[in-house]
């Protein structure tokens, strides 16, 4: 078992494409929403992931993900989603040491554009980049499962 620890941001520039070092499209639907252990089905480029992640302490939670074939992917979301399907385009800025990954949100999501920085430990230091506004770490509103 891993541990996610997180920090969340929401995007106050466009000043991360330039940064970016990499882009993916995401399709990612959930399975089960609920607080203590949500089920979540991505699909990445050509590779899928199937995470069960644990209740937030925090900035931290459990978390566990095993690739799954692309067409059993596609199926558990067009048959057994619970909420809407996730449209995103992610994009990976490096910035002082740290990978962020900043989600741009498409279909009824567009306009909403978030960054998260996984650390090591949950008081480890580090900087913020530019483009990165007020901190949402903890605000429901923000977890991809209330989305």
């Amino acid at each position: 078992m891993a541990k996610e620890i997180e920090r969340k941001f929401l995007v106050k520039s466009t000043s991360y494409k330039d940064m970016s070092i990499s882009e993916r499209c995401i399709v990612q639907a959930y399975l089960n929403r609920d607080p203590k252990a949500t089920v979540r089905v991505r699909i990445i480029d050509a590779k899928a992931f199937l995470t069960v992640k644990g209740k937030n302490a925090g900035a931290m939670r459990d978390e566990w993900e095993y690739p799954i074939p692309v067409s059993d992917a596609r199926e558990m979301i067009a048959r057994c989603a619970s909420g809407r399907v996730i449209e995103k385009k992610r994009f990976i800025v490096p910035f002082e040491g740290y990978d962020w990954e900043v989600d741009e949100f498409g279909g009824e999501l567009r306009g909403l554009t978030v960054a998260e920085i996984e650390l090591p430990t949950e008081d480890a230091n580090f900087s913020l980049p530019p483009f990165a506004g007020e901190e949402v770490t903890g605000d429901t509103r923000y977890y991809n499962s209330s989305l």
